[in-house]
């Protein structure tokens, strides 16, 4: 008879729980001053088995007094730790609940920002990625992998600030790169539309990318998605279409296109 217990399928989800979590234990003190502190832990406990197996009582007996008070300690260290791990279980989105919260707040923090941009007349161009990859042009500016947020996209487009020039791109809910270089459309567009703008439209003539541009001169904001651009959009058709983007509204395959190129007055 084997001296190894029978594997079910209930010890082999006990054994794969057990792997994820220790995995998410080592991903939180990878890199990090806690690294350290375990490792002392470490080896104070064979610093203990060493006193066990040499019969040192002394010894012994002061860890095993200290030892009840090490969780304790450890959870007291590790507190901040502990909730950025938590935090990061909550934002991976295993269930559709806490994939659609993740959505609707990044929904918000984008609209809240795109409308205090056009308030403000501050110019403007967020690109979201959709089903086609948009790495080179990620790539052309600087990293930042970054939650979506408001306080972090205004900060980004003040003026004279270093990466004002360029756009901002969108990946996965997340902010990947700013100042981004885009490449200008070729097809005819109107004289009056700026830089930006024919920006704006290029990329998604290249991608099905969602591109919103905010003019600096009259703080409308302008839709482009496959080559159109739709002027003066107003909030809930911004929304309507920011949703679209983020998978959060209608089929994220096939967004409702801009109407038409109209009201060419829109400059950078």
């Amino acid at each position: 008879m084997s001296q190894f217990p029978h594997l079910t399928l209930t010890a082999v989800l006990d054994i794969f729980l057990v792997a994820v979590l220790v995995y998410q234990a080592i991903q939180m003190v990878r890199g990090r001053r806690a690294a350290h502190i375990l490792a002392g832990v470490g080896v104070l406990v064979m610093v203990y088995l060493i006193a066990v197996w040499l019969r040192l009582e002394l010894l012994r007996t002061l860890l095993a007094t200290l030892a009840p008070y090490t969780a304790f300690a450890l959870i007291v260290m590790f507190q901040s730790d502990i909730r950025r791990v938590l935090a990061r279980i909550g934002q991976r989105g295993w269930f559709s609940f806490g994939s659609q919260l993740q959505r609707r707040e990044s929904l918000e923090e984008l609209e809240l920002a795109i409308s205090q941009l056009a308030e403000e007349k501050t110019g403007a161009l967020i690109v979201m990625e959709r089903e086609i990859g948009l790495r080179t042009f990620v790539e052309s500016g600087v990293l930042i992998d970054a939650q979506i947020s408001r306080d972090l996209l205004l900060a980004i487009f003040q003026k004279n600030a270093a990466l004002h020039d360029g756009a901002v791109i969108i990946q996965n809910e997340r902010i990947a790169a700013a100042a981004c270089f885009i490449p200008l459309t070729m097809n005819p567009v109107s004289r009056s539309l700026g830089t930006r703008h024919r920006a704006g439209i290029g990329v998604t003539e290249e991608s099905d990318c969602l591109s919103v541009i905010v003019s600096e001169e009259r703080g409308t904001i302008s839709l482009a998605y496959a080559g159109e651009i739709e002027h003066a959009v107003s909030e809930e058709r911004l929304v309507e279409a920011l949703s679209d983007a983020l998978g959060y509204g209608v089929n994220k395959k096939q967004p409702r296109r801009p109407r038409t190129m109209r009201q060419p007055q829109e400059s950078r």
